[in-house]
């Protein structure tokens, strides 16, 4: 007869946080890179093209690439990942598999994006989202960023400067801005498939 192993099992946390890794500076920084975007958002690609649907998605993105310049993000960013990966989820991972996105959120359009996930796309396999809020709350009303965790709906702290992370196949979305602009930061570190 044969003996079955009990499976090792570990607790993934359903989010995690990370505050004060920017400086005042690098924050500004980025937010005027957030609020110069001019692209309109999609919500995924269909044969080759960007998919856009207003309804669910209305946001307008800028993009950081990894060059000598910006470098020094996508090091901070890397370094919070690891520790955070280290002590909450435990996924295996490779790096980073895209740009950086930056998001501007317009009271003029009421941008918000519904619920989705940012798993299961084409390209590289997503494992952990990474949100940095970059405006001060009170500079806008309404952009929230909510998680669906099991039943519940989590409302993210609206504090500049914080990060959230999450495994991307988790359901979140960012109710319309009703008054103001809201900008973020926003990420994606990649690993082999789940199995």
């Amino acid at each position: 007869m044969q003996q079955l192993l009990t499976p090792y099992t570990r607790q993934i946390e359903k989010f995690a946080w990370w505050d004060e890794a920017f400086t005042e500076q690098e924050l500004n920084w980025l937010q005027q890179k957030a609020k110069e975007a001019v692209e309109e958002a999609y919500i995924g690609r269909v044969n080759n093209e960007n998919k856009k649907d207003k309804n669910v998605r209305s946001t307008k993105l800028n993009w950081i690439f990894i060059e000598p310049n910006n470098a020094w993000v996508f090091d901070k960013l890397s370094h919070i990942v690891s520790s955070i990966n280290a002590e909450h989820f435990g996924f295996e991972l490779t790096g980073f598999g895209e740009p950086i996105q930056l998001s501007h959120y317009d009271e003029t359009q009421q941008s918000h994006y519904k619920w989705h996930v940012d798993f299961g796309s084409p390209g590289p396999s997503r494992k952990l989202s990474i949100v940095l809020q970059l405006s001060d709350p009170a500079d806008y009303e309404g952009g929230q960023l909510q998680l669906f965790t099991n039943s519940d709906v989590t409302n993210i702290p609206k504090k500049r400067g914080l990060i959230t992370i999450f495994p991307s196949y988790t359901l979140h979305q960012v109710t319309p801005v009703i008054k103001g602009t809201r900008q973020t930061l926003v990420s994606w570190i990649s690993g082999p498939p789940f199995k």
